[in-house]
C-alpha cells in the first residue's frame, strides 16, 4: 500500500511539475535569489562616483552580474558584491567600497551579512585591497 501511495504521489508531482503548476524547491530559491540580487543592484546603481558625475552604473563600476546573493537562514542573506574600479590605479577604489557598504546598511529592509570585494585583474593593488575586504553584518 505504501509502494503505491509512493508511486501515486511521485506521479502526480511530475505531472505538475512538467505541466508548470508546480515548482522545484530549487527553481524557486534560485529565482528569490535572483529577485533579491536585483534589489541590492537597484540600490547600488544610483550611487555617485566620487570623482566624476556619473553613477557607478553609468560608469560600468557595477553591473547586475556583479551582484550575487545566498541564502543563510529564514530571512537572512550573503550578499556579495564584486566591483570594477574605473581604471587600474583608481586611488578612491576603497572609498567606493565604503560607499557601497553604508548604502546597503541603510537601504535594504531585509537581515543580510555583506562582502564587498574588487574584481579579479581590474585593480593595480589588487592584493593589498583582498586583506582590507569589507565584510560587514547587520
Amino acid at each position: 500500500m505504501e509502494t503505491a501511495f509512493s508511486l501515486v504521489s511521485l506521479t502526480v508531482t511530475k505531472i505538475l511539475q512538467f505541466s508548470g503548476l508546480a515548482f522545484n524547491r530549487n527553481d524557486l530559491k534560485t529565482e528569490k535569489m535572483e529577485e533579491k540580487a536585483l534589489e541590492v543592484y537597484d540600490v547600488i546603481r544610483s550611487i555617485r562616483d566620487p570623482e566624476k558625475p556619473n553613477t557607478l552604473e553609468e560608469l560600468e563600476v557595477v553591473t547586475e552580474k556583479c551582484v550575487e546573493v545566498q541564502e543563510l537562514g529564514e530571512d537572512e542573506y550573503l550578499i556579495i558584491i564584486k566591483f570594477s574600479p574605473t581604471v587600474p590605479h583608481c586611488s578612491l577604489a576603497t572609498l567606493i567600497g565604503l560607499c557601497l557598504q553604508v548604502k546597503l546598511q541603510r537601504c535594504l529592509p531585509f537581515k543580510h551579512k555583506l562582502e564587498i570585494y574588487i574584481s579579479e585583474g581590474t585593480h593595480s593593488t589588487e592584493e593589498d585591497m583582498k586583506e582590507s575586504a569589507v565584510c560587514v553584518s547587520s
